[in-house]
């Protein structure tokens, strides 16, 4: 629909009138009661997939943490990749913070381009005052030959240039692109690519920043479509956009002049950057390209709401949920059980409790100390049986929404393109739920069953 004026509900609803915004009033109902299989219900098989595919076809892995501070995320990071290494996986751990922990963990000095620290293992650090400098060399090549700001951006000395806010997501988002291989392209730029890895494990510097370099994807398509509408349908946008267009590609491929555009329509060019933002978006939310595991304190209730917290924003933001795992003194006996209880139906597990008072012998922690559920989560092909986040009921014409972690105040819903969309506010993330045919039209009513929210259509 095209405005998002709310109408105000009675004063005897239990929701708040910010939950949704539509153009006419919304029945709310709300289970006091909720039903503690209702996730259950809708758990159907996925295909299972390896990590580990033909020679002709490798797909490389990103692993991430999410939790509180101090619950123990660089430290699961620093495990994870020194069992994915025992294990014969090329594993890469990247490092963003300045913290010197990883380093200490490692035993060894991490730098700003991937280097071998054990077996199979190799570790970075990204550095945003170095990561700028490669782009802008790309850039400076580029425009030397299509000769598009005159000698302008040459002139730019990258060294003279500090950081500013939100730098250091951009180009770490664009450096693990590089590792994951992720973006197609061409065989000349193949020829340039650095060493190709099974799993590639990211401990980023914060929960939030990690969260929208995943959806970030997705999130340039709606702001791509804003843009094409510029490029095409004004005199600036038809003027400027081809030069624009032929720089970035020019900037990105570095083909020798052989440019993918050549020849293409403007329309054909925006359809292949539409395509390749969708490839990108849907393969986050495949298992066997991403696995986020939830980090807590079994024992500090701040710790494990965080955690849950992070569980309804990654969903937000499209990232698939691994698992959940508690980090706590080995004294700690029901840790096990209150990751369980609080986490189920994810898998769960807890990580050994390492004392970092001398160095750490690693084959032993691996080996040894590590759990057989520990081994079974991390495990590289593992593809578990998760219920879609989104339930489409054509019979009863409703969306169910899985929500952990947020309350009705913290939830709104949105319908600005009639009846075929529904837009989902929360976590500071905003997420688009595209309806099937069937269940098209304006929102009736929502009612919050456990941790869902299943919303009615008319």
């Amino acid at each position: 629909m095209a405005s998002s004026s709310s109408s105000p509900l009675s004063s005897s609803s239990p929701l708040s009138s910010s939950f949704i915004s539509t153009s006419s009033p919304i029945k709310w109902n709300h289970n006091p009661k909720p039903n503690p299989n209702f996730f259950l219900q809708f758990n159907k098989p996925l295909r299972r997939t390896s990590i580990i595919m033909s020679a002709e076809k490798k797909e490389t892995k990103l692993v991430t943490f999410l939790g509180k501070g101090g619950s123990g995320k660089t430290t699961s990071s620093v495990l994870a990749a020194q069992y994915y290494a025992k294990q014969g996986h090329n594993t890469c751990l990247v490092i963003q913070s300045q913290d010197p922990t990883a380093e200490y963990l490692m035993g060894c000095k991490i730098g700003t381009s991937p280097t071998q620290c054990n077996n199979n293992l190799s570790v970075v650090r990204f550095d945003t005052t170095k990561m700028l400098l490669e782009p802008l060399n790309q850039l400076k090549k580029a425009d030397a030959r299509l000769n598009f700001t005159q000698g302008v951006i040459e002139g730019v000395v990258g060294e003279e240039l500090g950081v500013l806010p939100g730098m250091g997501s951009i180009f770490a988002a664009l450096a693990l692109q590089k590792l994951l291989g992720v973006v197609e392209r061409t065989s000349t730029a193949k020829k340039q690519t650095q060493e190709k890895f099974d799993i590639v494990i990211y401990d980023g510097v914060s929960n939030e920043e990690t969260l929208r370099m995943i959806g970030a994807s997705e999130t340039a398509r709606s702001y791509l479509k804003y843009v094409r509408n510029l490029a095409e349908k004004t005199d600036i946008g038809r003027l400027t956009a081809p030069s624009l267009l032929r720089l970035a590609e020019e900037s990105v491929e570095l083909n020798d002049g052989r440019s993918r555009f050549d020849g293409k329509m403007s329309s054909d060019i925006w359809n292949d950057i539409e395509r390749m933002l969708e490839r990108v978006s849907t393969g986050f939310s495949k298992p066997s390209k991403l696995s986020c595991y939830l980090m807590m304190d079994p024992n500090n209730p701040t710790s494990i709401n965080a955690a849950m917290r992070y569980w309804g924003c990654a969903i937000q933001a499209g990232a698939h949920i691994s698992g959940a795992i508690g980090y706590a003194p080995p004294q700690s006996t029901a840790s096990a059980d209150i990751v369980k209880t609080n986490f189920s139906p994810l898998p769960s597990a807890i990580m050994p409790y390492l004392s970092i008072g001398s160095p750490i012998d690693w084959d032993a922690v691996v080996l040894k100390a590590l759990g057989e559920d520990a081994r079974l989560l991390f495990t590289a092909g593992r593809n578990d049986t998760f219920p879609s986040p989104v339930i489409f009921d054509a019979a009863k014409k409703s969306v169910t929404l899985f929500m952990p972690g947020f309350d009705k105040s913290e939830i709104k819903l949105f319908q600005y393109r009639g009846g075929s969309e529904l837009l989902v506010e929360a976590g500071d993330q905003r997420r688009v739920i595209r309806l099937p045919n069937s269940i098209q039209g304006k929102v009736g009513g929502a009612k919050f069953t456990g941790r869902s929210v299943v919303v009615t259509m008319r």
